[in-house]
């Protein structure tokens, strides 16, 4: 007897084509680049980004200093959205290798140093610039020991002090070790999202593709002093021996006006297990893991906290009123009403319009704009989407996402809008100012640290072209899409107000305190489950360190929602007990406070954290993108705290019934 299952035949095909599928591809790998190979003796050509120091935090180009250039000309890489806007600026150098060959090889010899080259040396030295080199896509990363432990860097440093002199010392001779694995076309294959773009490696590709891969990049640099003359007769790339870095100082090279500065390398080729998949891991090491599960834990503690107060509000407090409230008869009502207290006095004045309504609705529409851009890249990292290999791709892909979320937040603001005035009229303004009050504000803000970074000649500052670029994005895209959303909004149903309200309003009772205070308060709860992690992130991006742990941030986010809307449902119902009907604004505030927080600790992190920071320029810079963060944060965190409290109130007057 045969038992018939509906579907069957269409669930036969897809597990006949997942079994082939699997057959045929071994193994998937998607973040990253796609996967170079080398043969034998094959070229390879490093590459150097800007010059950058956790001391100034102002890039500079590689060659603004005297090194080598490259004998076909210097060329720059194709660059994103995102590498141009975090002030990188890749190009060619001098630094060529090939493949499995171990040498030590000559690569050029300066003019005589001029007063300007000693001078900026000197400068860049003492500001602790690196200089970051890139290999296949790899950093160079340096190992060096301090009170006995191993610490890793990207890149080295232009030049070096020894304690206790006034001398500097130019770095000009490289020993790098590349990591390589060989590779024989084993079926796995790659798909790759990096700069090169899509790609995959299919079995009919497996010969072509053996050869070498590169899987590590490391460099150890030191300061010889050569004879210039003797240097001047070799030719570039010509051989030479060995070299030995000198311990004692008068063998380094000194930075001095008339020096001629040799410059040499050697490259040595060792064989590893690592596979290219892996190859990140060595940048990518999490460090203080135990933390971020403390932060979770101690923001899980305030959630239930939260959630306890809520609950007792709900379930004690509002569910018992509105039970004694319907059980009793209309005559009974009416008598019980002259005798109310509290959150049921305000009920023909709670939904009464706010102050300055359009601003809200404006601020309301780009903090669910923000939001959703944050938590769809935060998503995407998290799965591997916008690796460290693929420079520039995290703040390319924030871009992206704002500008077609524009439709969401005309949409929501506008129908916000129509719920408070009753009627759409005005909802092209409402629609413009959403298209422009957070990017207007952020364009503000980069125009004036651009005039500094433009002044200081740093490579940081972004290029007239690129403004260009910036804003046909903003008025191409985010505007269109924004008013778009706004006329969907028009069209959609306005939410309706459960109670009718007064034609005069309510006097609201003198407090003791002021209500602000309270406001300014409830924003130390938010802060509470977020500052460790921003201690994270702000040492990624001042620090150069490398911020990969996408999935502890998405927990984070997650618990920051919940605790952004207790914090406002609490603080709205507290206000409505003591007959305060203006909730709108402190509602938003009551969570949005936070970023007041996040920018105290910003610079809190300024003073103590980041001591090395020199110069006013560095400070004006750290401050000005501190600002753009808080304001995005207080736009997304009151935007929640917002809707959520509306919501609250929505539920909790419909509940009443109002002759």
């Amino acid at each position: 007897m045969a038992i018939l299952i509906p579907g069957m035949p269409s669930i036969k095909w897809a597990l006949l084509v997942l079994i082939v599928f699997v057959h045929t591809c071994n193994g998937f790998y998607l973040p990253g680049s796609y996967m170079h190979t080398y043969s034998k003796g094959q070229q390879i050509i490093t590459k150097v980004n800007s010059l950058t120091s956790i001391e100034t935090e102002l890039p500079f180009s590689y060659y603004s200093l005297p090194y080598c250039k490259p004998p076909e000309g210097i060329k720059k890489s194709a660059e994103n959205l995102g590498e141009l806007l975090m002030g990188d600026e890749i190009e060619t150098s001098a630094y060529r290798f090939s493949m499995t060959v171990n040498e030590t090889l000559y690569l050029c010899t300066t003019p005589a140093l001029t007063e300007h080259d000693v001078k900026l040396l000197k400068q860049r030295t003492r500001d602790l610039y690196q200089v970051n080199m890139i290999l296949d896509n790899l950093p160079a990363m340096r190992y060096a020991y301090q009170n006995g432990v191993k610490i890793q860097w990207t890149g080295f440093p232009v030049g070096y002090t020894p304690p206790n002199s006034k001398e500097d010392y130019i770095i000009n001779h490289l020993k790098f070790t590349v990591l390589i694995h060989e590779y024989e076309g084993s079926g796995v294959q790659v798909i790759g999202t990096g700069e090169e773009g899509m790609g995959v490696i299919s079995e009919a590709d497996k010969k072509k593709a053996s050869g070498f891969e590169i899987v590590g990049f490391e460099v150890s640099p030191c300061s010889i002093k050569y004879d210039p003359e003797a240097m001047k007769k070799k030719a570039m790339y010509e051989k030479i021996q060995p070299v030995n870095c000198p311990s004692e100082v008068e063998k380094s090279q000194i930075i001095r006006e008339q020096e001629k500065v040799s410059f040499t390398y050697e490259v040595e080729f060792v064989k590893s297990d690592i596979r290219w998949p892996s190859r990140w891991d060595a940048y990518l090491k999490m460090e203080g893991a135990r933390v971020h599960w403390f932060s979770i834990l101690n923001s899980l503690m305030v959630i239930l906290f939260l959630a306890g107060i809520v609950f007792v509000i709900f379930l004690r407090t509002v569910r018992r009123d509105l039970t004694r409230y319907e059980e009793l008869d209309k005559e009974s009502q009416a008598q019980m009403n002259e005798e109310l207290s509290g959150w049921k006095l305000v009920v023909g004045d709670v939904f009464r319009e706010p102050d300055s309504p359009k601003l809200l609705c404006v601020m309301v529409g780009d903090g669910v704009q923000i939001t959703g851009m944050a938590v769809v890249t935060i998503i995407f990292a998290a799965f591997g989407f916008m690796s460290p290999a693929s420079r520039g791709m995290l703040l390319t892909g924030m871009i992206i996402l704002y500008l077609f979320l524009g439709i969401v937040a005309g949409y929501v603001a506008v129908r916000m809008w129509r719920t408070i005035k009753g009627t759409s009229e005005g909802w092209r303004s409402v629609s413009w100012f959403v298209a422009c009050f957070f990017p207007g504000i952020v364009f503000v803000i980069l125009t004036i640290l651009n005039f500094i970074l433009w002044g200081s000649k740093s490579t940081g500052a972004l290029p007239i072209s690129l403004y260009f670029i910036l804003i046909s994005l903003w008025f191409c895209i985010s505007v269109p899409l924004t008013l778009l959303g706004g006329f969907l909004g028009t069209r959609a149903e306005p939410i309706s107000y459960p109670v009718r309200t007064n034609q005069i309003p309510r006097e609201i009772p003198a407090r003791k305190y002021p209500s602000w205070l309270l406001v300014l308060g409830a924003g130390t709860l938010p802060f509470g489950t977020l500052f460790i992690e921003l201690f994270f992130i702000l040492s990624s991006i001042w620090l150069g360190r490398f911020y990969y742990v996408f999935g502890f941030l998405f927990i984070v986010l997650m618990l920051l929602v919940i605790v952004c809307a207790e914090v406002s449902v609490v603080l709205t119902y507290m206000h409505l007990c003591v007959e305060d009907w203006r909730w709108w604004w402190k509602a938003f505030f009551a969570s949005g406070s936070v970023s007041f927080y996040v920018f105290l600790y910003s610079i809190n992190y300024l003073v103590f954290d980041l001591q090395s920071l020199s110069g006013p320029v560095s400070a004006i810079l750290y401050l000005g993108y501190s600002l753009i963060m808080a304001t995005a944060i207080m736009l997304s965190t009151g935007t929640i705290g917002f809707l959520m409290s509306f919501y609250f109130v929505h539920y909790l007057f419909s509940s009443v019934k109002i002759d």
